[in-house]
């Protein structure tokens, strides 16, 4: 009678565990399933990676000067973008949904006679499910030192040109219309999945 007993209380003890087992597990299940959804936003930048892999050059009298454009357009286009077009994110590996997918094309060019930056940067809009919108252009020049505070100069002229595009897009009424209404079955989607289907840039190694 004793060892049936302690069996009793040990088969309890055994489920006991298994409760607090399945208490602990559960919410690290929940917790796993709710980062495997979709993200989402409201525009979607993707840039091209050859604006990461390839540099351009800025030429002048004395010495050129090489750079990625990717990054410092990455960090402009976050800031910028958000202010006017609202949730802003970047196409990574996340799959996130959104109402709209903003390609976007740096150009830049020093001209040392002037002593001048011009910078461009093309928006090409697309809806999450593919279908182009439109595009927008943004340029913006600064008067400077090639070899002074570059990358400085460089973020403030992409910084003025996102702002002269954001405010073009602003002024489209079709785009806000796919901007702020929520997308229809056919048209929702993750739209960073379509980046495969666009046609890379031209290798840019001159700038312009």
């Amino acid at each position: 009678m004793p060892y049936a007993k302690q069996l009793l209380t040990a088969i309890q003890f055994g489920f006991a565990l298994l409760g607090l087992s399945a208490m602990a597990v559960t919410p690290t299940l929940a917790s796993e399933s709710s980062t495997t959804a979709p993200l989402s936003a409201k525009v979607l930048v993707y840039i091209h990676p050859q604006e990461y892999t390839s540099q351009i050059r800025l030429l002048h009298y004395y010495r050129d000067y090489w750079y990625a454009q990717g990054p410092l357009v990455e960090a402009e286009s976050k800031a910028v973008l958000a202010k006017t077009l609202g949730d802003v994110g970047m196409c990574d590996n996340n799959q996130r949904t959104a109402n709209l997918l903003l390609w976007l094309q740096p150009r830049m060019f020093y001209n040392s006679q002037m002593q001048t930056f011009y910078g461009t940067i093309k928006a090409v809009a697309y809806t999450a499910s593919g279908k182009p919108i439109a595009n927008y252009v943004g340029e913006a020049s600064k008067v400077g030192f090639l070899e002074v505070q570059t990358v400085q100069q460089l973020k403030q002229v992409y910084d003025s040109a996102l702002q002269a595009l954001a405010a073009k897009m602003q002024a489209d009424s079709n785009l806000q219309s796919v901007l702020n209404n929520t997308p229809s079955e056919a048209d929702a989607g993750t739209p960073c999945g379509l980046v495969t289907l666009l046609p890379a840039p031209k290798i840019q190694f001159m700038s312009f």
